[in-house]
């Protein structure tokens, strides 16, 4: 695992000076994006000269995206020590994947009190997606992509943009684990078998097996993720040393 920054295989780019959006909220974006598409790793150390330069900031708008971002869960910033990609304790992804599990059989539920029959078909249809990209490749940042498809079509059929929030946060915070998860030989095809069988009870608009289902289906994906872990599992705040 990197202990830093590194110039020259980082997708991050420079700051639109000249945007209608704000520097601050432009960094915010381009450092989250960074995280969740893995161009900066769990436990990968952020060092504020290198980021200064290269987005062409100042300090303060820096230090205030990382303060947002530690907020959302995925930076970590331990005191006189700096930051790092935030990497979850086994307590801490537990608990996050519990949540997650309990969250996404509630937009289950309400996909299937709130859904239309063309948007139960449109979910459907994500699945056999999924099954294509299963068949063709093993690159896990394209199966995660392709998957959140299902849940962007659940969440949009849901009609909650409270839940698809809260979700998305816990999501987030979870998403190095859940490629872990998808990686493992065979998960995949597993996956498309598990999100078959919800979507199966969800055309049924039988919530509770739907449900029922869908919390199997994040037990698992956890179980996977957590057997990746160390085992020591540490209270203390991460150090950001290297």
């Amino acid at each position: 695992m990197p202990n830093s920054y590194t110039l020259n295989n980082s997708g991050l780019r420079p700051i639109n000076q000249k945007s209608a959006v704000p520097v601050r909220e432009q960094t915010v974006q381009i450092l989250r994006e960074s995280i969740l598409n893995f161009d900066l790793r769990p436990g990968q150390r952020l060092i504020e000269r290198e980021f200064i330069d290269r987005l062409g900031i100042s300090r303060t708008t820096f230090r205030e995206a990382l303060r947002e971002l530690s907020t959302e869960g995925l930076v970590t910033v331990v005191a006189q020590k700096g930051a790092r990609v935030s990497t979850p304790t086994k307590k801490e992804a537990a608990d996050l994947y519990e949540i997650r599990a309990a969250l996404e059989s509630l937009v289950v539920t309400r996909f299937i009190e709130r859904a239309s029959d063309d948007e139960i078909r449109a979910l459907a249809a994500t699945i056999d997606a999924f099954q294509d990209v299963v068949l063709r490749t093993t690159d896990t940042i394209e199966l995660l992509e392709v998957k959140e498809t299902f849940y962007r079509v659940l969440l949009n059929g849901a009609h909650s943009d409270a839940l698809e929030q809260v979700l998305n946060g816990i999501k987030a915070r979870v998403r190095a684990l859940r490629s872990t998860s998808l990686s493992k030989p065979g998960r995949a095809n597993e996956t498309v078998v598990e999100l078959r069988a919800i979507v199966v009870a969800i055309s049924r608009r039988d919530a509770a097996a739907a449900a029922r289902l869908n919390y199997e289906h994040v037990q698992r994906a956890c179980s996977i993720a957590l057997d990746q872990l160390p085992s020591q599992d540490l209270d203390e705040p991460e150090s950001a040393a290297s």
